[in-house]
């Protein structure tokens, strides 16, 4: 079914994992952009397909469901696994935002006696902050009444309580209050009403101040998988949103203000068989021996060095003697006397004479 309110659109169809099943889907996701909602949606289909695994073949029944809204802030993603067996039933899922932000909400209900229940689990946000709520229920004489507290991640506590009433065939009223740490109660109180193929729905919650939101809203089955819904939303200022559209249910088609948004069909998941796959074989291998060689001494061979060359130096020559020579008178001739200057006959000086 469709659910409308202030202002964006839920189209449901058929996704919840136990609390171990999706831890990590549970971790924050970074502020990505819009394909990385994509592959974050993935991981919480995948994180799906592990509860069924986990919970489908232990379980006498289980379901899933996924889900989108489109509102004025973008687009929101959602799906869960729901499953039950003996007296408990477990479920698990997420949000997936037009950022990659993911919210996940994990829980499980074991009926403790004919009409006593009990409940605990775990919503983690965006950025890893988790608050675990537990409680109980108890249905007697057309009526539901269930208490139940929340603790934050700081230690902080929160105490919640609230009634289901059957006042007539198709009717129903509702009323509760939520107390937070810091003392201050917020009220809430709605009645429903089913009849023929309409069901609305109206109510109204009041703050600590004495400010009130109403809202109300109803949905018709217009024909064979084809519901029309409407909701109406006024805040403390007296603004009001209204809304409305109309779910085929069987072609997966949500049309809103004149706008057709075709919602991707439901994911079919397909557990493989169990194959056994042995561990890989241990091999330990034994610890290398190493025998160091003996060193061989190589002798380098003798090289002849020759001895230094002997240099003989000849002895310095004779220094020059000059020998006058010896005066001899010889008796002239009688032939003409010429003038001989000084010269060298090799090595002896013969100075000027006449010849």
């Amino acid at each position: 079914m469709a659910r409308i309110q202030e202002g964006y659109i839920v189209k449901n169809r058929s996704f919840v994992v136990p609390a171990g099943a999706c831890a990590a889907a549970s971790v924050p996701a970074p502020v990505t952009p819009p394909s990385s909602a994509r592959g974050a949606l993935r991981k919480l289909v995948l994180c799906a397909a592990t509860a069924v695994l986990t919970l489908g073949s232990a379980s006498a029944f289980a379901w899933s469901e996924h889900g989108t809204a489109y509102t004025s802030r973008g687009t929101y993603n959602g799906a869960r696994y729901g499953s039950c067996g003996g007296a408990s039933c477990s479920h698990a899922g997420g949000v997936v935002g037009p950022y990659g932000g993911l919210a996940t909400n994990t829980g499980t209900v074991t009926r403790t006696a004919p009409g006593q229940f009990s409940n605990a689990g775990t919503a983690t946000g965006r950025y890893g902050n988790a608050v675990q709520h537990s409680g109980d229920s108890s249905c007697a004489g057309g009526t539901c009444s269930h208490t139940g507290t929340l603790t934050g991640p700081g230690g902080k506590t929160a105490s919640t309580s609230g009634e289901v009433t059957k006042t007539g065939p198709g009717q129903y009223s509702s009323s509760g209050s939520v107390t937070g740490s810091n003392g201050n109660t917020v009220s809430h109180s709605a009645s429903t009403n089913c009849a023929g193929s309409t069901c609305s729905r109206s109510g109204t919650v009041s703050g600590p101040d004495g400010g009130t939101v109403d809202h109300s809203g109803s949905a018709t089955r217009v024909a064979p998988g084809v519901v029309a819904t409407s909701s109406s939303v006024t805040g403390v200022h007296g603004n009001t949103v209204t809304s409305g559209g109309t779910v085929v249910a069987s072609t997966g088609v949500v049309a809103t203000g004149g706008t057709t948004v075709v919602v991707a069909p439901k994911p079919v998941v397909v557990a493989p068989p169990l194959a056994y796959v042995p561990p890989p074989a241990v091999v330990v291998a034994p610890a290398p021996v190493v025998i160091a060689p003996k060193p061989v001494v190589v002798a380098p061979p003798v090289a002849y060095v020759p001895p230094p060359p002997i240099v003989y130096a000849p002895p310095p020559p004779p220094p020059a003697v000059y020998v006058a020579p010896r005066v001899v008178y010889v008796a002239p001739a009688p032939r003409p006397v010429v003038w001989m200057p000084g010269h060298w006959v090799g090595r002896v000086w013969v100075p000027a004479h006449w010849s």
